[in-house]
């Protein structure tokens, strides 16, 4: 099969020291063959900071898995990155969104199956000119067809627990307001395709959790449950969707409840994203689903104190290089 590209993220983060050092271990660890999206000769200076003995080798994308034995291949986007660990340069930002946008092209002409990223600091990015909410709709961007945007879907996963939320990064107090029948409807529709068609999971069975306590105890403490959420899983039942709920986030989430369920829906960002890195703060992998392509990263950010250290916990990258490989 094809390699998987890795793209580097955020130069003064700890995406590229994860990358170099399961790079370094990847016989021991049996990783796939992938190669990295970037600056090579960045990404040597930081190995040698970090004191790994490996070469780094710019290649075309076609000859990444020739290369993969005797030297890290990158795809070498040029532009000035500087090893400044912990220290983000506004002027790398071409590279970083550069890097993002060649490995997208590159799978969709069949060079390479899936797609890990590495985190990127956002806000390096807006002062370049990034218009995007963040990485996930950016990808979704720029996997439009005919002018037709997907709809990208945040699943949290860490071995069989997988979570949803249904609104991600907005106020909470707006999240009210963003809940609808249609983003509910067509957001399960894309985990229920998804879990089939990536993971293997023919009928999928979907939790959803209520959005008030004790999911509005039949509208005493809310009325969003009987309103929207009720109705939209009756309608998703009728496409022969297997969902239920509403169902209270406080006991929907403990762990022998939340297996019951191939994926569990959360209403809002935290409601998901506390449960999922409790139990797996350093192993957890974010998925989007709803792309023509597959795409991974770790559940976590760009940690600037601990870019350059060697300290970092690889355990979320590794997680998402082996899912990606699994499902693409």
């Amino acid at each position: 099969m094809p390699p998987l590209a890795l793209t580097m993220g955020e130069p003064a983060g700890i995406g590229p020291d994860l990358i170099l050092r399961l790079y370094a271990d990847r016989q021991s660890l049996g990783l796939p063959v992938f190669a990295v999206y970037g600056h090579a000769e960045f990404l040597a200076a930081r190995a040698a900071r970090l004191g790994l003995d490996l070469d780094v080798a710019t290649v075309a994308p076609e000859a990444a898995e020739e290369t993969y034995e005797r030297a890290l291949p990158v795809i070498t986007i040029e532009g000035d990155v500087a090893d400044t660990p912990g220290v983000p340069d506004p002027n790398t930002a071409p590279v970083v969104v550069s890097a993002i946008a060649q490995a997208v092209e590159a799978i969709q002409a069949g060079v390479f199956r899936g797609l890990v990223t590495a985190p990127i600091h956002k806000a390096a990015l807006y002062g370049a000119g990034f218009e995007y909410p963040g990485h996930t709709e950016f990808l979704a961007a720029l996997c439009a067809e005919d002018g037709e945007i997907p709809l990208p879907v945040m699943m949290l996963a860490h071995d069989d627990l997988r979570a949803v939320p249904l609104t991600i990064h907005i106020p909470l107090a707006d999240v009210p307001g963003q809940i609808t029948p249609e983003l509910i409807t067509a957001t399960i529709r894309v985990i229920a395709r998804d879990l089939a068609s990536r993971f293997g999971i023919a009928a999928p069975r979907i939790g959803v959790a209520g959005l008030n306590p004790h999911a509005g105890e039949e509208g005493r403490i809310g009325s969003e449950e009987l309103d929207i959420i009720v109705p939209a899983l009756a309608r998703l039942r009728t496409e022969g969707i297997d969902v239920f709920g509403p169902l209270s986030a406080d006991t929907l989430f403990y762990p022998p409840h939340w297996r019951n369920y191939d994926c569990v829906v959360a209403m809002y960002h935290d409601q998901a994203l506390i449960p999922i890195k409790t139990i797996a703060f350093d192993a957890g992998v974010n998925v989007t689903l709803g792309l023509p392509i597959v795409r991974t990263s770790p559940d976590h950010g760009t940690a600037f104190s601990l870019a350059g250290t060697g300290r970092a916990s690889a355990n979320s990258m590794l997680a998402a290089i082996r899912l990606a490989d699994a499902i693409s």
